[in-house]
């Protein structure tokens, strides 16, 4: 049996919590509704996982980082979706990384590559990133409800067992 293969089975039983957070200043200005926190909770469900704590913050490194801090402590997994684009208010990347201790480039090169076949070459514009922080992770998503089950289905919840298996047990 391949390692991979022996690590997903010794995760098998492990029940992940997830913390979700949606950057938006729209939201909380109440002009676009939040459709990305009851997508996210019901894909994570789905697999049978938690969703421990969402929120709502906006576009503001430091409010940003200081949720994810703090999520961290309660959560396995940390989804932070918006922010991850390349105009001026999209700093969810710059708020997280100094949380982070290994990086997770693949995350990113894969969300673009599967983003690519519905959007194009606007795929290149997204830093959807990934990282291990403490015994935890965190992954930044683009903010449209699309592109969370596209990271959620795709490559978040296939992997999260055996994600927080390889950091919290190994």
């Amino acid at each position: 049996m391949s390692p991979v293969k022996e690590h997903k089975e010794e995760a098998r039983d492990i029940t992940v919590g997830f913390c979700v957070l949606v950057t938006s200043d729209s939201v909380i200005e109440g002009k676009r509704e939040d459709r990305v926190t009851p997508l996210a909770r019901e894909l994570i469900a789905g697999e049978g996982h938690r969703v421990v704590k969402v929120g709502v913050v906006p576009n503001k490194v430091e409010v940003i980082r200081e949720w994810v801090a703090e999520a961290l402590d309660e959560c396995d997994i940390v989804l932070v979706t918006g922010g991850s684009g390349v105009s001026r208010k999209d700093v969810s990347v710059e708020a997280v990384t100094p949380l982070c201790t290994k990086e997770l480039p693949g995350f990113g090169e894969l969300f673009r590559w599967l983003s690519y076949r519905d959007i194009g070459s606007a795929a290149m514009l997204s830093r959807a990133y990934a990282c291990v922080a403490g015994r935890g992770a965190v992954f930044v998503t683009p903010g449209s409800p699309e592109a969370v089950k596209l990271a959620l289905q795709e490559l978040i919840l296939p992997e999260a067992k055996h994600l927080v298996y390889q950091v919290k047990y190994k």
